[in-house]
């Protein structure tokens, strides 16, 4: 039986973790459990699962990750407000199921020098599917990773024809139920940006060796390419509970977690290329992950600042690719990398996008 601390336990990924957790007492005990703000559901949890060891806040989690011992920790905190609870985790030796890509994409090298091998596992859909598919070879038998992208709400839409979309619209995403900031992260495509430097530091494939794919059913995954022409690709209707339990469980599977794809009823599964000129976050992406440094941090912090200010009405739904541009742009690394000087070059990212929307 694994021993599981579940950070942002009254979230969609935490909820869904304790749905699984409830479905198999067998395999997991739940020993620790936090969350950002939602302290009435936080009680009921810990009452249902029995856990004595609860947290509030960012770094109230990070201490809990420290103090109780864990088999497994699931980070499903929103924001790089995760990255000390990431870090706490690798220290404590225990396997982190990591839901908050935030946290490896801004701390980078921080995080993978923390990290032994195979210590994380990846919970996001795409990146649980190639971890998945990278079981089928070697890592230089490898050609390319290929991730998968809805298309978001704004799937076939050219840039003129973005200009004038409203915030209700680019929540209406047509596959997964997610929170505001994530939601509008899919139909920018920044999410995808995010995810294909998650999946650099991940797996260590170059930036030149990740693709994306728009495939708006949602049920391929993501797909690894391999030097003899072979793709293996991970299927299944879209259902996090999947990714989830083999976070919880891996290198195992847990049975019954998920419905599979009923091959007795036809189905049409189709890919189409990403359109750079209406989705340029992903090529920007590509251009911080790159760099490296604090720039990730940079990318990440505007862009959270930008999508308020959408959602806000202060400015339209380019402009906020196009504000992120404008900071990277500005910014100047400055000395080591380090937990203080990602959150100065984050405050500065904050402060120079709300300049730049005033």
């Amino acid at each position: 039986m694994k021993r599981v601390v579940i950070l942002g336990s009254t979230g969609s990924i935490g909820t869904q973790a304790l749905d699984v957790i409830a479905a198999n007492p067998s395999r997991f005990d739940v020993v620790g459990l936090s969350a950002g703000s939602n302290s009435e559901l936080l009680d009921e949890q810990a009452e249902q699962f029995g856990v004595d060891d609860t947290a509030l806040g960012a770094e109230e989690a990070e201490l809990l990750v420290r103090d109780v011992d864990a088999d497994v920790v699931l980070n499903g905190i929103t924001g790089s407000v995760g990255l000390g609870a990431t870090l706490a985790a690798l220290e404590s030796g225990a396997t982190l199921a990591l839901a908050n890509k935030e946290s490896l994409i801004v701390g980078g090298d921080l995080v993978r020098r923390a990290a032994r091998v195979g210590q994380i596992v990846p919970v996001d859909s795409e990146h649980s599917a190639i971890a998945q598919a990278l079981r089928a070879g070697t890592s230089r038998e490898v050609r390319r990773l290929v991730l998968t992208a809805s298309g978001g709400p704004f799937r076939g839409r050219s840039r003129d024809e973005l200009v004038t979309v409203a915030p209700e619209e680019a929540l209406a995403h047509p596959t997964w139920n997610m929170g505001r900031v994530v939601t509008t992260n899919s139909a920018t495509l920044v999410n995808k940006g995010l995810e294909i430097i998650e999946a650099h530091l991940l797996f260590d494939v170059d930036y030149d060796d990740i693709a994306v794919t728009v495939h708006p059913q949602s049920v391929v995954h993501s797909m690894v390419e391999f030097v003899d022409g072979s793709t293996i690709a991970q299927a299944s209707p879209p259902d996090m509970r999947l990714p989830i339990s083999l976070g919880l469980d891996w290198p195992d599977r847990v049975p019954g977690v998920g419905r599979p794809i009923d091959w007795s009823e036809a189905h049409q599964w189709d890919f189409e290329p990403l359109d750079d000129e209406a989705f340029p976050a992903v090529a920007l992406a590509k251009r911080v992950g790159r760099a490296g440094g604090t720039y990730p941090a940079v990318f990440n912090a505007a862009n959270e600042q930008a999508v308020h200010a959408f959602h806000a009405r202060r400015i339209g739904f380019l402009d906020i690719v196009d504000t992120v541009r404008r900071v990277v742009d500005a910014h100047e690394p400055d000395g080591e990398l380090s937990r203080e000087s990602l959150a100065e070059a984050e405050t500065w990212a904050r402060r120079t996008a709300d300049e730049l929307i005033a």
